[in-house]
């Protein structure tokens, strides 16, 4: 997986909750099933996998890039690189 590719949410990390201010578990579930631009893949420190970084604003009616997840590997699947 790369920048550039597009892929499929095919899952949602099962730890990942919504806070305050931070809707991450429902922005997960409204991705979910849906195909996306890879931004960027990012590894970041103490996680031993890199992430792939898709932006997600459209989802919620906003520019792509105001809203973007990070997700593992297991959770997406590649369409076209």
């Amino acid at each position: 997986m790369k920048a550039g590719d597009t892929v499929k949410l095919i899952g949602i990390p099962p730890n990942l909750r919504d806070a305050e201010g931070m809707q991450t578990q429902t922005l997960f579930e409204k991705c979910l099933g849906q195909s996306f631009v890879v931004v960027e893949v990012e590894s970041i420190e103490g996680v031993p996998y890199p992430l792939a970084k898709p932006d997600v604003g459209h989802m919620f009616g906003e520019e792509p890039w105001m809203h973007t997840i990070w997700v593992e590997p297991e959770y997406v699947q590649v369409e076209s690189s």
